[in-house]
């Protein structure tokens, strides 16, 4: 059975993380502009908080996660008319071009080496022809001072006491040169990018290449 790294921290979590999102997720809506009826997929989805402003705008929402402490918070969150899943998003349970919009939001970092780019390609699957895919994590930089030196110490923090397994993949990510990479190996079309927190964060928007 695998261990749940969040099985303490799961009630908490927004409360610890939640004031530091407010401006990525404010950008993160403007990129991806919530539309009525809109179905739309978040892998990783945590505590349901990024699902939760597209169900309050008429959007049909999906989660998956392998943690089932945050699974149970997101369920609670979003109610019975959110379809959220405790399973592996590097085997998405749906079928092709599924969605209008698939998300990602500081999840891949968590993940080890081997299955960042099978989780991509999974999300590339699912998407929709004309759908999109948001794709938000940490960035190497380079890092302004002072703001993204403040803003990357507090992310060291949060790393370090999410456990051993996680800081090491979260190393690697930002070692391996984080997402432009991974979009470029998944033959993505990035339509719109954003470079914020001082350097550290990446946003991007892309859509399956022609």
């Amino acid at each position: 059975m695998i261990k749940d790294p969040y099985k303490n921290l799961a009630k908490f979590y927004d409360s610890f993380t939640g004031p530091s999102l407010v401006a990525v997720r404010k950008i993160m809506l403007k990129m991806a502009l919530p539309e009525e009826d809109m179905r739309v997929l978040e892998v990783g989805c945590g505590t349901g908080e990024n699902l939760k402003h597209f169900k309050n705008s008429g959007c049909e929402v999906y989660g998956i996660d392998l943690s089932p402490s945050m699974t149970k918070v997101a369920t609670k969150k979003l109610g019975e008319k959110a379809h959220i899943l405790l399973g592996d998003a590097s085997q998405l349970p749906y079928s092709d071009d599924h969605f209008d919009l698939v998300i990602a939001m500081l999840t891949l970092h968590e993940m080890p080496n081997s299955i960042r780019s099978p989780i991509i390609h999974e999300m590339k699957r699912v998407v929709k022809p004309n759908g999109r895919l948001l794709i938000v994590d940490f960035h190497p930089g380079p890092i302004r001072f002072p703001k993204g030196w403040f803003y990357k110490l507090n992310i060291l923090f949060f790393e370090r006491i999410a456990g051993r397994e996680h800081f090491k993949n979260h190393q690697d990510f930002l070692e391996n040169k984080g997402l432009p990479p991974l979009i470029k190996a998944n033959n993505l079309y990035v339509e719109k990018e954003k470079i914020v927190g001082g350097g550290n964060l990446a946003l991007f928007s892309a859509s399956k290449a022609n």
